[in-house]
């Protein structure tokens, strides 16, 4: 007797209207909200010329916001790679104890509003804080300086790569690992060798996506900066100096940067996705980040 098969769900079948209705909304929405922005961003960059483009990047205040962009991206990133590499690896293969609670801290940034988790660092490392009449005892400047600004960066990126990590272990299951440590293969071994080499690919997205929100942060870092010119202000809050300052063609040749940058990003998010079917289908799925098999230590 043959088997019963299961039907499969198939395309919607909706009328031709209904399809270009629908189809004909997301683009219009997209050009709207998206495309024209993105747009008017260039082309206020270029209403006075080229000349005038590039002059607004010969400015020193200029300079030092894209040092200082660039300084504490490569400050935040690598510390939330290892991060997210190390939370990813523990809550996707093993069982322990505060799993939840792990999961749970790993999304608390993406609940708490930037300028909040600005604000707590003021208040823990501020002039008034709890720890500042130790700091300012020994000379050690947090607030208002750059290892606030990292600090404040720091926190906004923590959950990238580790979200985009989580599920994409988790869908390769642990096979592999159990067999490695049942042949004499060590932790370390395990980790480098499969578990790390299995998940390039997502930790390369994560690390995109961590990258680009470090560079274009902006409420965390306008907290904790005090706006000093050529000392703490990055390209965000130096796009809204120079925008309140009605200097509009410098404003929006600064916002073209991070235009760009998110333009990269958008390109290099699709060519990582195409390169790993693997990392594609993990991340529509999201599987839930306590689910998956435990390796047996």
């Amino acid at each position: 007797m043959a088997r019963p098969t299961t039907a499969r769900p198939g395309p919607a079948r909706e009328p031709a209207v209904v399809r270009v209705a629908l189809i004909g909304t997301a683009l219009a929405f997209l050009v709207l909200f998206v495309c024209l922005p993105v747009v008017a961003v260039f082309a206020h960059a270029l209403e006075k010329g080229l000349g005038a483009y590039l002059a607004s990047f010969a400015e020193p205040d200029a300079w030092a916001a894209i040092r200082l962009t660039l300084l504490a991206a490569a400050s935040a990133v690598p510390i939330n790679l290892l991060f997210g590499l190390a939370a990813a690896w523990a809550i996707a293969k093993f069982d322990f104890r505060g799993k939840s609670v792990l999961v749970t801290l790993i999304d608390l940034p993406f609940s708490v509003s930037p300028v909040v988790s600005g604000l707590i660092y003021v208040l823990l490392f501020g002039a008034q804080g709890w720890a500042g009449a130790w700091l300012a005892a020994h000379d050690i400047h947090v607030v208002f300086a750059v290892p606030g600004l990292v600090l404040a960066t720091m926190f906004v990126t923590v959950p990238f790569v580790a979200r985009e990590v989580i599920p994409l272990m988790q869908a390769q299951g642990a096979e592999e690992e159990e067999a490695a440590l049942v042949l004499g293969a060590r932790g370390w071994q395990t980790f480098w060798r499969i578990t790390l080499r299995n998940a390039k690919w997502g930790v390369l997205y994560g690390v995109i996506l961590c990258n680009a929100r470090a560079m274009g942060e902006f409420g965390a870092v306008s907290v904790v900066s005090g706006h000093i010119r050529g000392k703490t202000n990055t390209l965000p809050l130096h796009v809204e100096i120079l925008y309140n300052e009605y200097n509009f063609v410098a404003a929006f040749a600064a916002a073209s940067l991070l235009a760009v940058l998110a333009l990269a990003t958008l390109l290099a998010k699709a060519l990582v996705e195409w390169k790993s079917p693997e990392l594609r289908h993990a991340t529509r799925e999201r599987a839930p980040f306590a689910e998956g098999r435990p390796v047996r230590s």
